[in-house]
This record gives structure tokens, sequence and C-alpha cells, in this order.
């Protein structure tokens, strides 16, 4: 299993972080890609690969990009500061950028400015995409539209949209990253009716740890917070729901990882 979304430089994983990515390769996880969402955090997320890669071989790799909600926050080098992030082996996509008008942390207007800069410069290096969208759907696939078909990938991470948007994203060719959200019966429901739609072609897992912890796993964890070692419930569940083989599941999703991400089999 590939864990494609972990954001491995939060706080939350200051304490034990070694730990953590133990417990993950105990868990059969084969690799994580953790989450650039401003400079400074991709520059940690960059670090954290050198630093693990001793002791970590071929374990980690990372994006580099700028969240919607850091948008008003950029400084006029930042996209030189990505270009440069971007050169190094490790950097895999650029983002996870994109638009999220649900809490507006960061006006509309500077928002799109900043995801379009990030588009053209995922296909200025012909880098994947690292997607971000909430309740911004329209604007958000507009500035994408005349990209599709133009870069190496793209990634709707941690999809929790409607029908119609799931199938616009495939129509588009896009992989749709499916994450803890689909585990929890109570804000999880829309998802769980579509996720059969997703062609096992275009499916990727991922954590988003250390947010949306299954409400699977049983027993509960003592802590809220989430780990890669718990990607095998998001794993269980969509088998459980598609129907489909959870081996074929983890096949097909581990494959279009490394596919997605340029990643060598371990």
């Amino acid at each position: 299993m590939i864990d494609v979304g972990v954001n491995l430089t939060n706080q939350r994983f200051d304490k034990d972080r070694k730990e953590v990515l133990l417990r993950a390769q105990q868990a059969n996880i084969n690799h994580l890609v953790i989450t650039g969402t401003s400079v400074t955090e991709s520059q940690k997320a960059l670090a954290l690969c050198q630093e693990y890669q001793a002791s970590f071989p071929r374990f980690l790799s990372c994006t580099a990009g700028v969240h919607p909600h850091d948008a008003d926050h950029v400084s006029g080098n930042y996209l030189d500061e990505l270009e440069q992030l971007a050169q190094s082996k490790y950097v895999k996509a650029i983002g996870e950028c994109g638009l999220d008008f649900n809490r507006n942390f960061s006006t509309p207007e500077q928002q799109q400015v900043v995801f379009q800069q990030q588009v053209q410069l995922a296909h200025k290096l012909s880098m994947p995409l690292f997607l971000h969208q909430r309740d911004a759907f329209e604007p958000w696939f507009a500035i994408l539209k005349p990209y599709i078909n133009r870069l190496p990938a793209m990634v709707s991470h941690c999809f929790t949209g409607t029908k119609d948007e799931l199938e616009q994203c495939i129509a588009a060719d896009m992989y749709v990253g499916i994450t803890g959200w689909l585990c929890d019966e109570r804000r999880g429901q829309s998802l769980r009716d579509i996720v059969n739609l997703i062609p096992l072609n275009r499916l990727l897992i991922e954590t988003d740890a250390p947010y949306l912890t299954p409400r699977t796993i049983r027993p509960r964890p003592k802590s809220s917070r989430n780990e890669p070692c718990y990607l095998s419930y998001i794993l269980a569940e969509i088998a459980s729901i598609t129907g489909k083989e959870i081996d074929e599941i983890e096949k097909c999703t581990t494959n279009n990882a490394r596919r997605v991400f340029g990643l060598c089999p371990t």
C-alpha cells in the first residue's frame, strides 16, 4: 500500500515521528507521500525525506505547493522557491494547491491567482498536480480545464464532492484520492454512495494524517490522531462498499500511486 497524502510535518508528529514511520512499515505500507501546504511546510517535507533516507530508504517522497488557506501569505518569489524545491528527486508533484471557498481563510480572488500560478508551474515543469477543492468546484475545474491532458497527472486529493463532480473528474482522467472520510457514515454517506463509480485505474488511497481518523477502527484508538498505519481501514471500507477484493484494490492503488508519482517498486 502507498499513502499518497500524509501531513507528516504536522506538529502532532513531533514527539514520535520515527515511531510513526516504523508503525507504517509494520502495517504493510510501502511508501508515504508527504504533503507540502506552504513554502515553509514544503521545505520541511523535503527535509524529512532527506533526514530519514538512511533509516527508511526509498520510503518517503513529498509534494511542494501552497494550500488555498495560505494563498494570502505568499511572498513575491514563492513560485521561484517552489520551482527550486521541485528540482529535488524527492519532490513528486506540485501541491497541495487549489480552492477552498468553505472557510475562505484567504480571499477567493487571491486563491484563484495562486492556484492558477501553480497550475502553470506544474505545466512548465511537467509535474503532476496534487489538488484541493472544497465548495469551489466550478472555478476550480475551469482553471484546470485548459491543462487536461497537458500534465502527467492530476490528483483530486481527499475527494468529498458530488456524483456530478466525480464524473467530471473521471472524464478528465483525474486520479481520485479517498480518505477516512469514507469510513464516517455520518458525514461521508454521499461519498459512500458513489465510491463504486471510481474506476480502479483512477483510485488512490490516503490517510491525510493526522486528520480524518477512520471511525471503523476497532478497538477505537485512544488518540484522535490519524496515522499512516491506519491506511488499511480505508482499503477495507472501499472493498466492503464496492464488493471488490481487497487484494485487487491494494494492487491497483499501489500501481496507480507509483505511476502518478514516479515511484520505483521497493
